[in-house]
């Protein structure tokens, strides 16, 4: 079974660099219409899927890195 659209453009958000402050929020409610707590909610079960991995390896191991090196400062 293969990722859904909403799943595959998180990760493709994911991907991107914003400009500034408040700029990946902007585009988390303008382009997913979620609200970011909502987003991080969903990324989080992402990082956690084998279909995530499969789909986009890079993006996925580098926010598992740093989900990890968030979990291990508390």
């Amino acid at each position: 079974m293969e990722l859904g659209s909403r799943e595959k453009a998180i990760l493709a958000l994911e991907r991107r660099t914003f400009p500034g402050p408040g700029a990946k929020e902007r585009a988390i409610r303008e382009e997913l219409d979620l609200s970011p707590v909502r987003y991080y909610q969903l990324l989080n079960a992402l990082l956690d899927d084998e279909r995530a991995l499969a789909h986009d390896p890079v993006t996925v191991h580098r926010l598992r890195r740093i989900r990890e090196a968030r979990r291990a400062e508390r």
